[in-house]
């Protein structure tokens, strides 16, 4: 079974912050905002939404598609890709272009600053969701505003279930924008920040918003997750972890959990979990797409954390 995955690829510069933005950021005088942090450690990462999402999905042994378009400067992403077995069959290379560059800056207390080039992807829009063959459901992630609505009509049109996960994307997108999105869509995904967002946006409460969606589901940080349906709700706590390393990526590879219990047809509760343990299995690495493991492993390390197995 196959998952369509339409979002960005891009590099990440991810830098390090040896300190607390609360430190430097004076909360008086933030119409005048003018402030520079000294980060001496730098990596450059392969990331965006769609690889990071199709790298963690493949992971678990999903089937990830992931279409997206990208830049002049992607030869190294490609031999990334290849390597770890990603198809690059609706990988759409514009040679007049950069791939996108995301430059993030995290604090010692996790919270990140990123700025965003996004390059080819502002013409996701050149690539439809009918080019893939054999597509079981999808999901459509942050990427080029006109290729995320375009996305979502041809999930739609195609008969093919979706994942709207807007993430930094939102912001684009007007409250009518969403309310058709999210009716559009047969699940949602978003963390608590982006969930008052949308509130605030579409003027609909929490309630009203998961009974447009079969199932709505906000991570919560450290607090773990809420899973919403029309009959029953979950809590899902966090994984244990060993360290937290980089929180760079681990909502993508929450939702790479999420999209394999979705193509196996596991039960929420235990699917909100895989979803939480590739999230904590993440954090504990640098970057984006370094952390592997075994599925026997997985598996075990699952039963450790949640008493249960699946």
């Amino acid at each position: 079974m196959k998952a369509l995955i339409c979002g960005s690829f891009a590099y990440d510069h991810i830098m390090v912050f040896h300190d607390q933005f609360k430190n430097h950021i004076l909360p008086d005088k933030i119409h005048i905002l003018n402030v520079s942090f000294l980060v001496p450690d730098m990596r450059r990462e392969f990331g965006g939404c769609a690889g990071n999402i199709a790298y963690n999905l493949n992971l678990l042994g999903g089937n990830a598609v992931p279409m997206a378009t990208v830049g002049n400067d992607f030869g190294p992403y490609a031999q990334w890709m290849d390597s770890q077995n990603i198809s690059r069959e609706h990988i759409r290379e514009l040679d007049e272009h950069f791939t996108g560059q995301a430059f993030i800056t995290t604090d010692n207390d996790a919270n990140q600053i990123t700025a965003f080039h996004p390059g080819a992807m502002s013409l996701s829009h050149l690539n439809t969701v009918q080019d893939a063959d054999g597509i079981q459901l999808g999901i459509v992630s942050p990427d080029g505003k006109q290729g995320m609505i375009e996305h979502a009509q041809q999930f739609v049109d195609a008969g093919i279930p979706f994942i709207f996960d807007p993430g930094q994307g939102l912001p684009m997108f007007n409250g009518d924008e969403l309310k058709a999105l999210i009716d559009q869509a047969t699940w949602l995904t978003v963390n608590d920040y982006e969930m008052q967002m949308l509130m605030d946006k579409t003027g609909l409460t929490a309630g009203q918003i998961s009974s447009r969606v079969d199932a709505l589901i906000v991570t919560l940080g450290a607090k773990g997750s809420d899973i919403i349906t029309a009959d029953e709700s979950f809590h899902i706590p966090t994984a244990t972890v060993s360290h937290i390393a980089d929180p760079t990526g681990c909502g993508d590879a929450f939702r790479g959990g999420l999209l394999y219990g979705l193509l196996h047809d596991i039960p929420w509760e235990i699917t909100g979990r895989i979803a939480s343990l590739m999230g904590g299995i993440k954090i504990e690495h640098d970057g984006t797409q370094n952390h592997t493991f075994e599925m026997e492993d997985f598996k075990l390390r699952f039963k450790l954390n949640f008493d249960m197995s699946w």
